[in-house]
């Protein structure tokens, strides 16, 4: 799979070592990587949306970070073993591939040698999307599938994520919060393009953690985060749309700034309305708020 024009252009700037406020002119991007203006131009276009370039009238668009920035940038859509990680989960997800499985049966699917394969296997244990079989091979975990189970998982949250905050013992943490608000702020400013979609899943997850685990309510808390683990694989189909992120990332701030202003009640009708949009969006099933 190809880099993006997106992160092609990332990877130029990278490599031309600009730094912050450098003017990212069109035609030079455009020679450089042998492409037309156009797609160049939208490229761009869509680096300002997430916050890496300020385009000023008549003038062009201009560097928000610096090249060594944007050192972690992910450009890892060429790699072998992030290439089978995705893959696999797509042929899991589209019932492909499921059931039991050894390490030899991946590397002759995906073609990857067993060091690869033994890479892959591990991270999705890591992140109990497959457990060890006792003995010999693997299994998947038991995982959201379906548009409809994804939905239900949204809804099960639109019940206990608004009435968390609603919680008698529900207390701002000012530190978290100032940590959650940081990690939100540098989404709008690049990070919701530049961090790989297991990085992007981990920061909101934990967010809607964070917020749930001030209600000092731990059987709330270990709800969210048992949603949280089924439903990471199928969450990571949607990590695409990373100019989403950054409306999410907005509406997260929005969410702060009520609890911290002690509105909980607008603060909990708020989030039941962001997760029924999210929801609506990811699973494309109707619903009201």
């Amino acid at each position: 799979m190809a880099p993006t024009i997106e992160m092609q252009v990332i990877d130029l700037i990278r490599r031309s070592g600009l730094e912050r406020g450098a003017h990212v002119r069109e035609q030079w991007a455009a020679d450089s990587l042998g492409l037309s203006r156009s797609p160049v131009r939208k490229a761009l276009s869509a680096l300002a949306e997430l916050g890496l370039v300020t385009r000023q009238p008549n003038r062009g668009y201009f560097l928000n970070r610096s090249a060594a920035e944007l050192a972690h940038v992910d450009l890892s859509a060429g790699d072998a073993v992030e290439d089978a990680y995705f893959r696999i989960g797509d042929d899991h997800l589209s019932g492909r591939f499921s059931g039991e499985f050894t390490t030899a049966e991946v590397c002759r699917r995906y073609g990857l040698t067993a060091r690869e394969a033994d890479r892959v296997l591990l991270r999705m244990e890591r992140e109990d999307l497959i457990r060890r079989r006792p003995g010999r091979g693997w299994a998947f975990q038991h995982l959201l599938t379906t548009a409809e189970a994804h939905d239900q998982s949204y809804r099960f949250r639109m019940i206990v994520e608004p009435a968390a905050v609603l919680e008698p013992g529900f207390a701002v943490d000012a530190e978290k919060f100032a940590l959650h608000r940081e990690q939100q702020r540098a989404l709008l400013h690049g990070d919701a393009l530049l961090l790989p979609r297991g990085e992007l899943f981990r920061v909101n997850a934990e967010f809607h953690e964070m917020v749930v685990g001030c209600a000092a309510n731990a059987y709330l808390l270990d709800a969210v985060s048992r949603v949280n683990r089924v439903r990471r694989l199928v969450e990571y189909r949607h990590q695409t749309d990373r100019q989403r992120l950054v409306r999410q990332a907005r509406e997260h701030l929005e969410l702060l700034d009520l609890l911290e202003a002690g509105d909980r009640e607008a603060a909990s009708r708020f989030l039941r309305g962001h997760l029924d949009e999210v929801r609506a969006v990811k699973t494309r099933l109707p619903g009201t708020r």
